[in-house]
C-alpha cells in the first residue's frame, strides 16, 4: 500500500516527499530532511568489525564491508527499494546511492578503492527489468566518491530463481558458479568496491567475491541495506 501511494504521489506531485508527501524544498530530493533522518543508518563505515564484515569471516577474504542502512519490513526503506527494483524509479536508486557515497566518505579505507563493480543481473533479468538496480546504486556512489564504475567485467551467467525466502545453503546453491569474469585484466591487482542493494546471508555477494579473488583482486563490499534476521 505504501509503494502504491508513493507511486501516485510521484505521478501527480513529482516534487513531493516519497515518505510523507510534503512538498520538497529546492535542496531536497526524493525525501524531505525529516524522512531522511528516519532512515535507519548503521554507521558501519566507522567500524571495521561490523556485522556485515563478520558475515564473510571464513567465507571470503575481503578487505572491508559495510551497509548504509538497516533493512526492516514494512519500513520506508523497504518501500523505496521496492520502488526502484520493480517500479522503474531509477531516481530513487541514484539518490540512495549518493547518500551511501557520503557515508563511504567517512570511512578510513575509501582511499584504497580503485573502482566500483555492481553485482550483475543476468542478461534476461536485466532486459526484463530494463536496468540493473545495483548499477544505479553504484552510479550514485561514484558521483560522490569519484571512482569509476566498471560494469562489463563481472557477469552473471544465469538467473535461476529469486533469493527471497531461501536459507543460507539454498541461497549459495542458487548462485554457485553463476558469475564469471570477462576481460579480467582490466581489474587485475586492483581494489574493487562490490556494490549491491540488500545483503541477507551474503551468498550472492560471496559468490561474486570468490570469482574476483581468483584474479588477485582485492575486494571490499558496500550494500545499501543489511537485512538482519537475528
Amino acid at each position: 500500500m505504501r509503494s502504491l501511494l508513493s507511486s501516485l504521489l510521484h505521478l501527480f506531485y513529482p516534487h513531493a516527499c516519497e515518505g510523507c508527501g510534503t512538498d520538497l524544498t529546492s535542496s531536497e530530493e526524493i525525501l524531505c530532511l525529516t524522512c531522511q533522518e528516519k532512515l535507519p543508518r548503521t554507521g558501519y563505515q566507522h567500524y571495521p568489525a561490523n556485522p556485515v564484515a563478520k558475515i564473510f569471516r571464513g567465507r571470503a577474504d575481503i578487505s572491508h564491508a559495510m551497509a548504509a542502512y538497516y533493512y526492516r519490513k514494512a519500513s520506508l526503506l523497504q518501500s523505496l527499494i521496492y520502488q526502484f527494483k520493480y517500479h522503474n524509479r531509477r531516481d530513487v536508486a541514484l539518490q540512495l546511492g549518493r547518500q551511501t557515497g557520503y557515508m563511504l566518505l567517512q570511512s578510513k579505507w575509501l582511499h584504497e578503492i580503485n573502482c566500483i563493480i555492481p553485482v550483475p543481473l543476468s542478461k534476461a533479468r536485466e532486459r526484463h527489468r530494463g536496468y540493473n538496480q545495483a548499477a544505479l546504486l553504484a552510479a550514485g556512489i561514484a558521483a560522490v566518491i569519484k571512482k569509476p564504475v566498471i560494469s562489463h567485467v563481472l557477469t552473471r551467467e544465469s538467473y535461476r530463481s529469486s533469493q527471497t525466502n531461501k536459507n543460507r545453503i539454498l541461497r549459495w546453491e542458487n548462485v554457485e558458479e553463476a558469475f564469471s569474469l570477462q576481460q579480467a585484466h582490466v581489474i587485475r591487482n586492483q581494489h574493487v568496491l562490490l556494490v549491491d542493494d540488500v545483503i541477507t546471508t551474503g551468498a550472492t555477494t560471496e559468490a561474486c567475491c570468490q570469482v574476483l579473488l581468483q584474479e588477485k583482486v582485492n575486494v571490499s563490499i558496500c550494500c545499501l541495506a543489511y537485512a538482519n534476521h537475528s
